[in-house]
């Protein structure tokens, strides 16, 4: 049976992350003040969050946490860490400033949170890349 998980981790890659550009762009421009600097941002994290969401989906997939409730907490508090870490480090580069880029990443924390929350239980009602979906549990 061939896995399709790979072709699943993908596609919520890429729809996470036009969700999560949006986010960070809109934030950005609010804390820069600098519509510009917001679309910067935005774009430079599309290529390190792409990755690292993909890794991050692989890693969660190879877990054996089957309760789905806890296992979306976990994944959103893991990724929020990893996300936020890498817009902080982003916006820092690209103002030059360590202090916008500590305020877009903390603003983040907050609206990161409740849209992948919402990101993963969508993506977990649907079966595509699935080969197989366990039971699951409510």
């Amino acid at each position: 049976m061939k896995d399709n998980s790979h072709k699943r981790h993908i596609a919520k890659a890429i729809t996470w992350r036009m969700v999560g550009t949006i986010d960070t762009m809109i934030l950005s421009w609010i804390i820069s003040g600098d519509p510009f600097m917001g679309i910067k941002i935005g774009f430079a994290e599309v290529v390190t969050k792409m990755g690292l969401y993909y890794l991050h989906e692989r890693l969660w997939y190879r877990t054996r946490f089957e309760n789905s409730n806890k296992r979306h907490l976990f994944k959103t508090i893991t990724w929020r860490i990893l996300g936020t870490l890498d817009t902080i480090t982003l916006a820092w580069i690209i103002t030059g400033k360590p202090l916008t880029g500590l305020k877009i990443g903390l603003a983040e924390v907050i609206t990161k949170m409740i849209l992948y929350y919402f990101h993963e239980r969508i993506w977990y009602s649907v079966d595509f890349g699935l080969d197989k979906r366990k039971k699951r549990t409510p």
